[in-house]
């Protein structure tokens, strides 16, 4: 699901795919802002055909930690 999310990443904030993993933090690494990010999630959303409930969002800091809730 990694390889996945990489273009979508990509699309909201500038960063290599290669550089993009399981460890990435959103905000500290990746340089989202809290509208991308919650852009990104609604994108993932539709893609993957899933809801993220918005209790959740704050504990989904890392790449890795949103593809296993995912």
């Amino acid at each position: 699901m990694l390889e996945q999310l990489k273009p979508v990443i990509c699309e909201y904030v500038e960063v290599e795919p290669d550089d993009i993993t399981l460890e990435s933090r959103f905000i500290e690494d990746l340089h989202f802002n809290s509208y991308d990010f919650m852009s990104f999630l609604g994108e993932v959303e539709e893609m993957l055909e899933v809801a993220v409930d918005e209790q959740d969002v704050l504990e989904l800091d890392t790449v890795g930690k949103a593809i296993e809730y995912l």
